[in-house]
């Protein structure tokens, strides 16, 4: 009798969804045949448990979706989240091998910092030289100024590049910004500053070694374990360049220095395109010596604060508010549990969360007329762009959200208003979820920036508290973020979102100090290439201070 009454349960489903397409205006029997051949199944029950209707309604199905993606990050709810990221956080300070990582860099600029400094970003697609002028925070909106910016595409026949060959292109390149600079570096060696989107096994400020750089590059071939440092040196020097890498960082780390440089306040750095990460400046004493390596101990000498790659992507285990949408990502993932937290926050992943809610709602409640569009078969199909686009569109008629979607996924069956309006509602709860929570990263790591420095303080000696009390503990933090990506500068009304979650956090802190403190969400132009020089500029500094 079991299978009888599934396909009598089936039956019923395709009916009514062809009935609703019925009422679209097609032809019933049209509908109906191209519903029953649709390779879209009802499914009674998913393998999360949960069991899901074949017959709601679109509004019943929205209703649903609301109040799973956003009813835990409302209110207390999201204070509860952070609280519990914080002592995650807290708990990889002291042991985890992957995530809460000290960099070399311990310095943010004093604002002081001047000259003009050669400056490189590698990508994944692109070499950008840059000669940067550091002008001071006194030349009041002229600190820093790109002289001249150069970017270089790295093509596919540049990535097979192997070994040595790599370096040597990224060597001519340089060569030639320097060559139409005159006569500016005619003196060696030449620093360099240098920001690396690749992994490294940093050594020291201007030292790392080489690891797999991945994305299809071959330059690593015969060089890995060796120093990054010198293989730009040897590059450059058959170029008759003489240079010196003088220090490497990464992009949430540029990001954090190229507005400290301006904005003394500045204390973290976020990156949300799409991946996403933040760089935090905190007490040395906040991480055990275990985090710190085989570092000399005239780094820990001059140091009391360090700035943390915090690999925020990696935590939230165990503490996120996942649905069935968030379940089926992480188990068709090649690595999952790897990044929970990236997956409920980048643009990477955001659109293929609103992708697999669509393919629910159409198998269960007949959107599309109950034809999902082929193209949207293929996990990882709908991009984060087209559902940004699809939410910018706030007429009734949502003439340009349908040509977004349409014209990326061609229906069988022509998408009507409301088929448009129920994926943009999707599309909102998917991305309000995701600023909400990362308002609540921010909230946590700063109020654990907080914690860790008023710690640092009271474990100190009277005389080494008078040294290391560079900020006023007593007086409430009023901090900046600097921010870069294309989610957080793009995606429409995202930012204003996490804002306002920020904000409202930082109201109903615990300790009042903190409640009378803020903390701004600030744009970073160009951040790559200036944060390179500022990082130089601040090397160089500590090194003639030495």
């Amino acid at each position: 009798m079991r299978p009888l009454v599934s396909a009598m349960t089936n039956l019923r489903n395709s009916f009514l969804a062809a009935l609703r397409s019925f009422l679209r205006g097609k032809s019933f029997l049209q509908a109906l045949f191209a519903f029953w051949i649709s390779p879209a199944k009802i499914k009674d029950q998913h393998g999360d448990g949960e069991t899901i209707s074949g017959s709601k309604t679109i509004a019943e199905f929205l209703r649903e979706a609301e109040d799973r993606l956003l009813g835990p990050v409302e209110g207390d709810r999201l204070r509860g989240f952070a609280s519990d990221l914080k002592a995650q956080f807290r708990e990889r300070l002291q042991t985890h091998p992957e995530c809460m990582l000290p960099s070399f860099n311990h310095l943010l600029p004093s604002g002081k910092e001047t000259g003009r400094f050669l400056a490189l970003d590698v990508g994944g697609s692109t070499l950008r030289v840059g000669l940067v002028e550091l002008r001071g925070r006194g030349a009041s909106g002229r600190e820093c100024e790109i002289v001249r910016l150069i970017s270089f595409k790295i093509t596919p026949v540049i990535k097979k590049l192997k070994g040595m060959a790599f370096f040597e292109w990224m060597a001519q390149r340089i060569n030639e910004v320097l060559l139409k600079d005159g006569s500016e570096y005619t003196q060696g060696p030449i620093p360099i500053g240098l920001a690396w989107s690749f992994p490294v096994e940093q050594v020291s400020l201007g030292g790392g070694l080489l690891m797999g750089m991945g994305k299809g590059f071959l330059a690593t071939e015969g060089l890995l374990g060796q120093d990054l440092g010198e293989i730009i040196r040897v590059a450059c020097q058959a170029q008759g360049l003489n240079v010196q890498l003088a220090s490497i960082i990464n992009d949430s780390t540029a990001t954090l220095l190229s507005q400290a440089y301006t904005h003394a306040e500045t204390r973290f750095g976020l990156i949300l395109g799409t991946g996403t990460n933040i760089a935090v400046h905190l007490p040395v004493s906040a991480l055990s010596r275990f985090k710190y390596g085989s570092r000399a101990e005239s780094w820990f000498d001059s140091a009391r604060h360090v700035i943390v790659n915090t690999e925020l992507g990696m935590f939230g285990h165990g503490i996120l508010p996942t649905t069935r949408w968030d379940e089926r990502l992480n188990d068709s993932h090649p690595r999952p549990e790897f990044q929970p937290l990236e997956h409920f926050l980048s643009g990477y992943y955001l659109g293929e969360i609103c992708r697999l809610a669509i393919v629910e709602a159409v198998e269960t409640a007949g959107l599309l007329g109950g034809q999902l569009p082929p193209s949207l078969v293929e996990p990882y199909s709908l991009d984060t762009e087209i559902i940004s686009r699809m939410e910018a569109d706030t007429s009734t008629t949502l003439e340009k959200a349908t040509i977004a979607f349409t014209s990326a996924h061609p229906c069988p069956i022509p998408a009507t208003t409301e088929d448009i309006s129920t994926i943009r509602a999707l599309a909102s709860f998917i991305s309000r979820r995701s600023a909400a929570l990362l308002g609540a990263a921010v909230f946590a790591l700063w109020e654990l920036r907080y914690e860790t420095s008023t710690e640092q303080v009271r474990d100190s000696t009277g005389e080494e508290t008078e040294a290391g009390l560079d900020e006023d503990l007593t007086a409430s933090p009023h901090t900046k973020v600097a921010f870069n990506g294309s989610v957080i500068e793009h995606y429409p009304g995202y930012l204003a979102r996490c804002q306002k979650h920020i904000m409202t956090l930082v109201a109903g802190a615990k300790d009042p100090i903190l409640a009378r403190g803020s903390i701004e969400l600030v744009p970073t132009v160009e951040s790559s290439i200036t944060g390179a020089a500022v990082a130089l500029g601040c090397a160089l500094g500590e090194s003639q201070a030495a």
